[in-house]
């Protein structure tokens, strides 16, 4: 069957007539990588299958949240169970204040939180409670770091360390940027720079502690400890946002990882269970600041959705069994070595970076620390990797900037299978042969 006959393509010609590009989320239309994306209809523990019958080994897991797997009969049960019960009410419920516990429980720093839909939504309201909380307006995050699509966070870098970031995305003002400075991750002598200039003026740092949206990027020796130092001594609030390391590499997070207490933290993914989902909180003083105890206005008529946090809590219960986070970093690092090994084996220039069960190949010569390092990846490379990945029946990010992850699904034959799918992806990569 050629492209052009295949399901997915039809699919794909019908969804551009309505969405844009096709999709309802820019990178699932395989623009970094080429050809028509493969429309999913179904998924079952690693596995997902797609509208054409083609079955893969799933290294994307939605992102991130199906730590699971995909239809965990435990999941599945919650949420058949709370959607019996009523999808929505707009009102409160207990099953609010049994995801809230089960996560201030795992995670010391959150003495109060907020249920919100999306991982936007969290960032976006963390900063707002951080200005109203410091009185200041400026807000240093970090190249780039995602904290989602809110106007204030569009931003690449300035041209040096105390420019203003500038607008990334069309439709943002210039001004609503003003108060955003971007600057290098891992570079805390940078952000010691910000602060000495601007002593009174940042209300915030906000950073994703392990990053996951340039590729995975561990924080390099003192940097997180740095950048708790720096908030302290000049008053600023420190937010992690951990909407993708929140319960993927530790019960406690990469806060519990690293031995460091925020004052705010964003969640989302892993703590909606599969459905939309996502959290901020932190210390008791600033969240009383949030409407209706204060002044922070932030409101959602689906925020804490009783069928979200049903499938949340039953994920996160999960997670709590003894031996379950040694178990995924026993795959992750599986999958890593044997992708390293398979780089050796083909003569293919692969730097794997993994923390836990999220790991990213990148197709470079050097270790990754920043967005500059990221940039210098081959592409091109990666985009015939990624489709020689979905001919031997892998799926993985279709792009070389996002995290692979590893769920408690995936069995150690898989892990061996998928890595031999690597290997011959890699020869189709580094022949220069096209994908579709």
């Amino acid at each position: 069957m050629s492209a052009s006959d295949s399901a997915s393509q039809r699919l794909f010609e019908r969804a551009s007539q309505l969405f844009p590009g096709g999709v309802n989320s820019p990178v699932r239309a395989f623009r970094a990588v080429g050809g028509t994306p493969p429309f999913m209809v179904s998924g079952e523990g690693a596995q997902v299958f797609d509208a054409d019958g083609r079955a893969y080994t799933d290294f994307l897991g939605s992102w991130g949240p199906l730590i699971l797997g995909h239809a965990d009969p435990g999941v599945e049960q919650a949420i058949v169970e709370a959607t019996r019960a009523g999808t929505t009410f707009g009102a409160p419920t207990e099953r609010e204040i049994t995801l809230g516990e089960l996560i201030v429980a795992a995670l010391p720093s959150i003495e109060r939180l907020r249920f919100v839909s999306s991982g936007t939504e969290a960032a976006m309201s963390a900063l707002r409670l951080a200005r109203a909380y410091t009185g200041r307006t400026r807000v240093v995050k970090f190249d780039g770091g995602y904290h989602g699509h809110s106007d204030a966070l569009l931003v690449s870098a300035g041209s040096g360390v105390l420019t203003h970031a500038l607008p990334s995305s069309a439709g943002v003002p210039s001004a609503w940027t003003d108060s955003t400075l971007s600057v290098p991750y891992n570079d805390l002598e940078a952000v010691e720079a910000v602060f000495q200039k601007l002593p009174d003026d940042v209300a915030a740092v906000i950073v994703e502690p392990i990053a996951g949206n340039m590729g995975v990027v561990p924080p390099m020796d003192g940097f997180l400890q740095g950048l708790r130092a720096l908030t302290e001594r000049f008053g600023a609030v420190l937010i992690f946002d951990e909407v993708i390391t929140g319960f993927r590499i530790g019960l406690g997070g990469a806060q519990a990882r690293y031995g460091i207490t925020p004052d705010l933290t964003c969640l989302g993914k892993i703590i909606g269970g599969g459905l939309p989902a996502a959290a901020y909180g932190g210390r008791r003083d600033i969240m009383a600041l949030i409407a209706p105890e204060g002044p922070v206005y932030q409101a959602g008529t689906l925020s804490g959705n009783p069928v979200a946090m049903a499938a949340g809590a039953a994920t996160l219960r999960r997670l709590r069994a003894p031996g379950t986070y040694e178990r995924l970093d026993n795959l992750g690092g599986r999958l890593a070595d044997g992708i390293t090994e398979a780089a050796k084996r083909t003569g293919m220039p692969v730097q794997v970076q993994r923390v836990g069960s999220m790991l990213t190949p990148f197709f470079c010569d050097s270790a990754v620390r920043d967005e500059a390092s990221a940039k210098r990846c081959d592409t091109a490379t990666y985009a015939r990797f990624l489709h020689g990945l979905l001919d031997n029946g892998v799926y993985a990010p279709p792009s070389q900037f996002e995290a692979w992850f590893v769920s408690l699904a995936h069995t150690q034959a898989e892990i061996d299978a998928a890595v031999a799918a690597v290997e011959a992806s890699m020869l189709v990569a580094r022949d220069g042969r096209q994908g579709p």
